[in-house]
């Protein structure tokens, strides 16, 4: 198992002054809080994610659940989320692929922390081009409007996002926009890997 990166802003650490943040974090304002990355993004869990999203092995995602609720589940029950809400992938690419990685991952946590799933408060309304190769303000501009929320009346007012790989933010950045907008206050994050800094 890859090393644990531990609780960060974002989950790449610079210390200052008794807080932790990432360069990218120090460099721009976000719209969530802090973020918890079970696994640094190396070539083992590339292999895995791999396997998850495009070799359908979602048995994979439970062991990453467990580990997750040993690793912070005191810390993400402090938090006191309304509930968890899975990073949504278009409605194309899940007719294609036939799951949400990320639906799974917090339907897998859920009974951990005794946090309900709410996937139907965020939708992608945008299909967007492929990440890996954006720039991370690429990645800004190639999600924004990419997501709406709807929370159908109810007051909710902190969430946990729930996605596979954090990589430079941009899609949790975009999905807490949308939250912010629709009257979420606290946002925080959930992840399998994390992409480490060059």
């Amino acid at each position: 198992m890859s090393r644990s990166p531990g609780v960060f802003r974002c989950g790449r650490t610079v210390r200052e002054e008794g807080e932790a943040y990432c360069l990218d974090c120090k460099g721009r304002e976000k719209s969530f809080i802090a973020g918890f990355p079970l696994c640094d993004y190396d070539d083992v869990m590339q292999r895995a994610v791999t396997r998850i999203k495009y070799g359908n092995r979602r048995e994979y995602i439970r062991p990453f659940a467990a580990l997750l609720e040993e690793r912070y589940g005191k810390e993400l029950r402090r938090l006191g989320a309304d509930c968890m809400i899975p990073v949504p992938v278009h409605p194309s690419r899940l007719k294609t692929r036939g799951f949400n990685q990320a639906e799974l991952l917090a339907r897998e946590l859920s009974p951990y922390l005794g946090i309900p799933v709410r996937p139907e408060f965020l939708s992608r309304t945008r299909k967007t081009e492929a990440q890996k190769e954006l720039t991370p303000d690429e990645r800004v501009r190639n999600l924004s409007r990419a997501f709406t929320a709807d929370l159908m009346g109810e007051k909710i007012n902190t969430v946990i996002l729930a996605d596979d790989i954090y990589t430079t933010g941009s899609t949790v950045e975009a999905c807490s926009r949308a939250l912010r907008a629709a009257g979420v206050s606290r946002i925080y994050y959930v992840s399998i890997c994390i992409v480490p800094e060059a």
